[in-house]
This record gives structure tokens, sequence and C-alpha cells, in this order.
């Protein structure tokens, strides 16, 4: 299989991202890019299986099959042509923070990183399902990456399906577009899938193929990896809906503040499903604090008191996350933590520990820096 150079386009030399693994490429978004409200996509995370396929955009072409009246092809420039739909949109990778989680689960060592906010173009896949003529059979739709490689000893290509109902929801697109430009080789070049408020996951790169089946799905990557297993709080089965989160992206960690002066505490929060968040709260935890869930260390223990509202920003669509800031006025010197959480329209408020696993995904806990006052 041949490989794509990796793309450097804008803010990519100030906010490169950060490498964890090379071979095959997969990187973290640096957290001066996550303060901005749209993710530079020179700075934006790359989740990679396989190695990034060649796949030049005038020899690309899709197959829809399967369960459908009238199985077809279609190429890049028709389908340029169609209408297309377009939005901001939060994709994290289903492990970001896996490196958090104690013990530690096995997977790429995710910090927080692995999480960008992108405006994203493209075609909705029911306009091409409409013209296949889903037939009433269909329970999910398939989607099939060029990337391919050896899983358990079987060539395996990357497959992920989605329900019938999430596949032809009006904001399930096939993506050509990135922040204005044309995609990227290492996100998805030239057509991907984007499934707002899912994992990314199921936003299948490099795509190639989608097939209707009768029967629910049950390869490699639906039924053995990226499912949800000894989960403790979680029923088993394929990750789905992103959690609700936050993120603290200033002050910096470790970084000086200064007693009796107002630092602006900000980040952003974000839920799934076009799920939108309703509150932010924050909390500075003074080394040595006596009372119940205050010490900088017992996160664990987190009561209900001495949580501050954060003023939030209102998101430019339902898939965007939410900038949030609050200000605070430290008043005894020494280390503190900085701590948020946020609660979405459902009521779901991140956790203080994160929701532990045996495959490390899901992990929302509450969001915290430590920093010292001086």
């Amino acid at each position: 299989m041949t490989a794509w150079s990796i793309s450097r386009g804008p803010g990519a030399t100030a906010w490169a991202p950060e490498t964890v693994t090379s071979e095959p490429y997969n990187a973290q978004t640096p957290p001066a890019a996550l303060i901005e409200p749209v993710t530079p996509a020179g700075a934006f995370f790359v989740r990679d299986h396989f190695g990034i396929p060649q796949t030049a955009p005038l020899l690309w072409r899709m197959r829809l099959g399967g369960e459908v009246a009238a199985p077809f092809e279609i190429g890049y420039e028709e389908l340029l042509g169609l209408e297309r739909r377009e939005f901001d949109a939060v994709l994290e990778c289903a492990g970001n923070g896996r490196a958090l989680m104690t013990p530690r689960p096995p997977g790429l060592p995710w910090s927080l990183g692995a999480v960008g906010c992108a405006h994203f173009a493209g075609i909705p896949f029911r306009a091409l399902a409409a013209r296949a003529g889903i037939r009433p059979a269909t329970v999910e739709i398939v989607f099939t990456g060029a990337d391919s490689g050896t899983v358990h000893g079987l060539p395996t290509p990357f497959e992920r399906s989605l329900p019938l109902a999430a596949a032809l929801h009006p904001d399930t697109l096939l993506v050509t577009h990135m922040n204005g430009e044309p995609l990227a080789p290492e996100h998805g070049a030239p057509v991907r899938l984007v499934v707002p408020g899912r994992y990314a996951v199921a936003d299948v790169k490099w795509l190639v193929g989608a097939r209707a089946v009768a029967e629910p799905f049950a390869g490699v990557f639906q039924a053995e990896e990226y499912v949800y297993r000894a989960s403790r709080g979680t029923p088993e089965g394929p990750v789905t809906t992103v959690r609700v989160k936050s993120l603290i992206t200033e002050p910096e960690p470790d970084a000086a503040v200064r007693r009796g002066h107002e630092t602006l505490v900000r980040g952003r929060a974000w839920s799934g499903d076009g799920v939108s968040v309703r509150r932010v709260e924050v909390r500075a935890a003074y080394d040595g604090d006596d009372a119940p869930g205050g010490g900088i260390g017992d996160l664990g223990r987190l009561g209900d008191r001495h949580w501050n509202d954060a003023v939030l920003e209102p998101p430019p669509g339902p898939y965007a996350w939410t900038g949030w800031s609050y200000r605070w006025t430290p008043e005894r010197p020494g280390p503190y933590r900085l701590l948020a959480r946020a609660t979405d329209e459902h009521g779901d408020t991140q956790p203080p520990r994160a929701p532990w696993n045996a495959r490390g995904y899901g992990c929302n806990p509450v969001a915290s820096v430590e920093v010292v006052v001086v």
C-alpha cells in the first residue's frame, strides 16, 4: 500500500500536532490549538490504524450496494455536484483521555488531545441511499475505508456500521471539505464519513464503499475493537455516543498565577448527538483544604459545594463545542487544582473519576489543571 505524505495546512507551523506514533501516524491536537473555536486542519488530531492509502480525487469511486434496489458507483466530481450541507462539529477519538485511567488500559496513550472542532462540508448520505433504494429488510449500513491491514492474522479493511436511522440522518455526511479546504490525506481525503455526536471511529476515512445489510454487522472494528468491555457503569457493546466533557485550555498546567489578581479560566465543553451543554462549573481546590472533597488530590470525593458557574458562549451550531470562561481571584498563595465539570441538557454531568473499562473508551472525568499562586 502506498502512503501519502502528511500535509501541513494553515496554522500547522505554530501548532504542529503532537506525534503519538509514527508508523502508523497518530497525533494529538496541541493545547494551543484547542483554545480556538475552530481547530486548524494542520493541527487537528489524526487517528490512523493501517497507514494512509493513496486515493487521488479524480480516481476515487464509491460503491453503494447490498440490500438496495439499484446498486451504483459514484465518482468525486459527480459527488461534488450534489447539494451539500456544512456545519461545525466536534470529532473525538473514543480513546481520548485513556492515559488518565488507573490502571491504564492498553491502546494508544492519548492524553487530552485526541479531539478537535472543525467546519465540515459534504453531501448527506441519505441522498445516495434514496437513489439506491434501501430495501425494507435493511437494519444497518456498513461503511468501508480504503485502508486495510492484518488483524488477528487476517487481512482486514477498516469497516464500521451505523443503524439505518443514524446513517439516514440528514447530517450524516460524505465529507469532502474541512475548514473550507479539500480534505487533507491524513483526514480522509478525498471523502470521509462524519457522523456528528458519535465517537470518531464512526467517521470512516478514505471512504470507498457502503452496503446495506439485513443483519447486525460483526466486523473486527464493530464487535471486537471499539467495544466497552469489563466496564463499570456502561453497558457492554460498541462505543457510540460521545459523553459530556470539558477541557480547561487556560491557564496552562503549572502556570504561575498572581495572588489577588483576576485570572481568566477558559475552556471548551461538548456532548454527543447534538445535545447542548447547559452548564459548566469551575472550582479552585487549594492544597490542604480540609473540607470533604476540597483537597487537591481528592477528586474521588468531590461534593456539590464550592462550585461556581462559568459564563457560556453560544456555540455556532448543535454539533460544535461551547466556549466557557470564569474569572478567578485567588487570595492565598500555594498549589491549586482548577476543576471544571460540564452538564448537558439531558442532565448528564462529568463524573469525578473516569468510568473505567478494559479498552479505555469514553473517558470523561472532571477536567483538572494544577497551577501555583505566587
